[in-house]
This record gives structure tokens, C-alpha cells and sequence, in this order.
């Protein structure tokens, strides 16, 4: 019978400070006047607070509200519609986009 060795000392470690990820980049879309003006018309509308309905502090006020779609672009969302706009404060902006990612990644690819 074969034994198999620790790969640990053999693997290298990767050092963080000279294999830096690449830049983030931005969907120029976000960039246009439209978008902005979209932006601004969902957070004039929102007075100021979350919509989403599972925010944990849903009447603070002044905070930095995100425009976010409902139906994700990548996922065939409409840019400029409104009824595709919901404002959300920074933690559940992260919190959806972040079950969005994920719902995406766990969807089966299809191949041709």
C-alpha cells in the first residue's frame, strides 16, 4: 500500500503584497448621465430611507442610499426603469448583491 505525503511544505505560499487582484472595474452604464439622473430620482422619491423590506434600521435617515436593481442586469434586468429601482443603504445593497452573486454561481451553466 502507497502512502501519501503531506503537500503542505510543497505548496508555496502566495505573497499578498506583489500578487495584487486586478482593479475593479465599473459597467460604463453606471457612468452615464441616465443612470445618474435615475439615481437621483429613486433616492428624491425614497426621502432619504432604505426600502428594503428586510433592513434592520428602515428609518434612519442621511445615510448614503445605493441605487439597486430588483432584476440584475446580468441577470436581464431593465437599466433605466423604474419599476426595476430600489433604494437601499449600504448594508443591504451588499447583503442582495451578495446573494445575487451567489445565486448565480450555484445556477448549472449551460453548454452547447
Amino acid at each position: 500500500m502507497t502512502r501519501l505525503r503531506n503537500i503542505g511544505p510543497r505548496v508555496a505560499v502566495i505573497d499578498t503584497r506583489r500578487a495584487k487582484p486586478p482593479p475593479k472595474t465599473v459597467d460604463p452604464h453606471y457612468l452615464t448621465p441616465e443612470h445618474r439622473a435615475w439615481a437621483a430620482e429613486g433616492a428624491r422619491l425614497a426621502g432619504g430611507r432604505c426600502q428594503d423590506p428586510l433592513c434592520k434600521t428602515p428609518h434612519r435617515t442621511g445615510i448614503r442610499l445605493f441605487a439597486d436593481h430588483v432584476k440584475e442586469l446580468k441577470d436581464g434586468g431593465a437599466p433605466l426603469d423604474p419599476n426595476n429601482r430600489v433604494m437601499r443603504c449600504g448594508s443591504c445593497h451588499s447583503r442582495k448583491t451578495a446573494e445575487e452573486r451567489a445565486k448565480r454561481m450555484a445556477a448549472p451553466t449551460s453548454s452547447a
